[in-house]
């Protein structure tokens, strides 16, 4: 039987919602339970995939092609999940869906409206996970008071009463503000949310309170007592000094308890949490420290690269050190007058992008990785970069670069591959096609050249990686490259999309066409940034 958990948040946005429903899920999975998370997005746009990152965060992709929200992340990293396409929906999606059905005449002329169409398909989406596991938590995106989410909370309090109270269970997250100058908490935000939820017909039966320390057992009692709650059930979510560090004070909190005893379920196994303690205390306690300076153009907003942070922390576990992030904007690279903003730094990573602001800065931090054997990791867009680099330094093509920034150009190393294959499928696009549709989503296999670093990273002859973009390295420019030092060390199988490139006279230099950062997990790092922060450690005891 399946049971579902719905998580909602209240007072502000950014608690942690997307963390906590992963790390309840960890926990479910350590008490010997099968999982499946899954995200309902409030806003209107289809998908994240033509969003600015600096407005909602990076774009997740699955194994199938999705773009998704940045929290898919969060649960294939703590519940080790592979998510795909069906475990994330928007209002969008939602009313394209409805839409298309009205089109087609399956309403039978009645008049459209959100009760029951919009709610029913909600539902219907909620409904697909039915047996897939024993547990499905759904993360409700925004905050209770939103206009947006109006459709959301009614589809699952109807849901409620389609499946039977006794198989779902609602978590309501909320800001529980620390007031100095009276010394106390302040309860009357979380006491407001919860009347708000109550109004749209949801008691919620956990609430989880967010704050900087712990709550003490009166000041439960009281948010109990006025959001009609049971005591145990109020749970405080208070900050860490490491993410991983989240499914381990949950469950001392007592949350994995609260979930099991409202569906009358007992532990099938005793939970084991020694490998999120093994986390924990590497992340703590560090052998060395090592300084990567990443070079990119939304530095504004750090969630525009929320998995590639994380990556970069794992490999930092696997080699028990410290990573440090220098975060460098591009644009401002371009103008600076030397390289002071890599003094001391271990590596260089730029990572993927979209159009022509800041390039130029990227290609001179290549350069200067190149030309001082400084461990470089350029992906996706970091890798066409490199490309380009070496193409104009160090192979006379002083116009190199790509068609998505300079259209008309004999030189451009970098172009918009109209056609590849994708298992038995031909899959085809043109500069004309919708932004949502150009690009080569999702995994893809790659054949990796022997005695190559790239082999000798992955321990493999060929890999499986998630890709997101629009344009590829033009394979046709490859003997021209291979002359700069360049080494085509990863291909497509047909052997016309590059993958990998790396360089024979350089300690480290690793080019991916691909997104390796959205594989990686806390017990399970990457080989790529596993071995790139390794190279980064003994650069650091070389200087």
């Amino acid at each position: 039987m399946t049971r579902y958990i719905f998580m909602t948040g209240g007072v502000v946005s950014s608690l942690g919602k997307g963390l906590a429903t992963a790390a309840l899920g960890a926990l479910l999975q350590a008490h010997g339970y099968t999982v499946r998370l899954r995200k309902l997005d409030p806003y209107l746009n289809v998908d994240p995939g033509t969003m600015s990152p600096t407005q909602h965060g990076e774009v997740f992709v699955t194994d199938d092609g999705a773009e998704t929200d940045l929290d898919l992340g969060h649960y294939e990293r703590f519940a080790g999940v592979t998510t795909n396409k069906e475990d994330n929906i928007t209002t969008g999606k939602i009313y394209t869906n409805v839409l298309a059905r009205e089109r087609r005449g399956d309403y039978l002329g009645a008049t459209v409206q959100v009760v029951p169409h919009v709610t029913d398909e909600i539902k219907e989406f909620i409904r697909k996970a039915k047996d897939t596991a024993d547990f499905v938590l759904c993360e409700l995106g925004g905050t209770v008071g939103d206009i947006e989410v109006l459709p959301f909370l009614e589809a699952i309090r109807q849901f409620r009463n389609d499946v039977g109270r006794e198989n779902v269970l609602h978590i309501h997250m909320t800001l529980l503000p620390y007031i100095s100058a009276a010394g106390e908490y302040k309860t009357k935000p979380t006491q407001h949310s919860v009347s708000e939820l109550l109004s749209h017909g949801i008691q919620p039966n956990v609430l989880m309170c967010r704050a900087d320390r712990a709550l003490t057992d009166g000041e439960k009692r009281k948010i109990a007592q006025f959001c009609n709650v049971a005591e145990e059930n109020v749970v405080s979510a208070q900050d860490v000094k490491t993410i991983y560090q989240v499914p381990i004070t949950y469950h001392e909190a007592g949350l994995d308890a609260a979930v099991l005893k409202h569906f009358g379920l007992k532990d099938k196994t005793k939970p084991d949490l020694s490998k999120w303690e093994k986390i924990v205390d590497t992340v703590q306690n560090p052998e060395g420290a090592v300084t990567i300076a990443v070079v990119g153009k939304y530095v504004s907003l750090l969630d525009s690269y929320k998995s590639l942070i994380e990556a970069l922390y794992h490999g930092g576990i696997a080699n028990k050190t410290k990573v440090n992030l220098r975060w460098i904007d591009s644009e401002k690279l371009e103008k600076a007058n030397d390289n002071s903003d890599f003094l001391d730094v271990h590596g260089i990573l730029v990572p993927g992008g979209f159009g022509e602001r800041g390039t130029e800065g990227k290609i001179k931090a290549i350069k200067h990785a190149r030309e001082n054997k400084i461990p470089y990791f350029g992906i996706c867009f970091g890798m066409q970069m490199a490309v380009i680099e070496s193409a104009r330094h160090l192979g006379g093509m002083t116009n190199a670069n790509s068609s998505e920034l300079k259209p008309a150009n004999d030189q451009n190393v970098v172009g918009l591959m109209t056609e590849w294959v994708k298992g038995n499928e031909t899959q085809m696009r043109s500069a004309q096609t919708d932004l949502g549709g150009t690009m080569r989503l999702g995994a893809y296999p790659c054949v990796l050249k022997s005695g190559s670093l790239a082999e000798k990273v992955y321990a493999s002859p060929s890999i499986s990686e998630r890709h997101r973009h629009r344009y590829e390295v033009n394979v046709n420019f490859r003997e021209k490259l291979e002359k700069t030092g360049l080494v085509f060390s990863g291909l497509s199988p047909d052997g016309k999309l590059p993958e990998m490139i790396e360089r024979h006279d350089h300690p480290w230099f690793i080019g991916v066409q691909f997104h390796p950062e959205l594989k990686s997990k806390p017990f399970d790092p990457h080989p790529l940034f596993k071995s790139f922060i390794g190279a980064a450690l003994v650069q650091s005891r070389d200087v």
